[in-house]
């Protein structure tokens, strides 16, 4: 099953406030491989197959660093199509020697981290097959392991490192939040998700048509994390790719049902999070190039 195409809902857009756009440009471009869809003078979407926006970045007026212990970005999780890719990707983080904060074996996945230089997470992972996944009461069965990198760096030796594969998607969102019980309320009553993975009582993983995650919702910066500052670095907002607009106007209806939050603009619809944190809604056909 393709996780990230209709009838499942999914992260499709993440959107980054930055400090200095050159310098965000530039390492988004040469570290991370990213091409760039459209571009101004304080702003780029940026593409890796070139008809999709997966990232957008924006310098805001008065801008101030991203701010410690609040709400807002995780990291958002770049999803490559093949694992010989992560590998080619990780021989090219050792050649630039771009210094990795982590790589996990999660055993739904294999997955590296990293910063932006703006300490915006970042995760490049590849999924094992959906097949292999363990599954327990309803729960995907998750750990956080070593990368057993020398096994990994086995793969595709022979293929040379050329920006981001066309087939990059962005495969999930992890997010601090400032408690769980409202807002596993709000993400699954109002967006549809299920729960399909708890960590004890400070993080839960939810996903649509059983994906391991295509959200991570955690309370790690504590319980009672404020929303930072509209204009300091970090999160602006992401956006979840519907089925269809009928499955919109349903989504809409149940959170208006449980009190949350609507905005229906011209140009679209986006709900926030009890902890302030903005989703964009739109379907499949109007997600490309937004």
């Amino acid at each position: 099953m393709n996780f990230h195409q209709p009838p499942v809902t999914f992260v499709g857009q993440v959107n980054l406030k930055v400090q200095n756009f050159e310098r965000a440009l530039a390492f988004y471009k040469e570290v991370i491989g990213f091409k760039v869809y459209e571009q101004t003078e304080r702003s780029a979407k940026l593409t890796a197959d070139g008809k999709t926006v997966l990232l957008s970045i924006e310098q805001p007026e008065d801008v101030i660093p991203k701010q410690a212990r609040t709400a807002g970005l995780y990291h958002f999780a770049l999803l490559l199509p093949q694992r010989s890719d992560l590998a080619n990707i990780v021989r090219h983080f050792l050649k630039l020697g771009y210094p990795l904060q982590g790589a996990s074996d999660h055993l739904v996945s294999e997955a590296l981290y990293l910063a932006d230089p703006d300490g915006n997470g970042i995760e490049i992972y590849t999924d094992r097959p959906a097949s292999k996944w363990d599954w327990n009461d309803n729960e995907v069965v998750m750990a956080t392991q070593a990368l057993d990198a020398e096994n990994l760096l086995a793969e595709g030796k022979d293929e040379s490192w050329n920006g981001l594969p066309a087939g990059t998607i962005m495969g999930h969102i992890h997010l601090h939040v400032s408690e769980l019980a409202n807002t596993e309320e709000f993400y699954t009553k109002g967006l549809g998700f299920e729960v399909v993975c708890r960590y004890g009582s400070q993080a839960l993983f939810i996903s649509s048509g059983k994906y391991h995650h295509h959200i991570g919702l955690n309370t790690w910066n504590g319980i009672g994390a404020p929303k930072p500052p509209v204009n300091s670095a970090g999160l602006e907002s992401f956006t979840l790719v519907l089925p269809n607009e009928e499955s919109v106007i349903a989504t809409i209806a149940r959170l208006k049902e449980i009190g949350a939050s609507v905005t229906e603009e011209e140009y679209g619809v986006y709900t926030v999070d009890p902890s302030g944190n903005r989703i964009n809604l739109e379907t499949a056909a109007g997600s490309k190039g937004n």
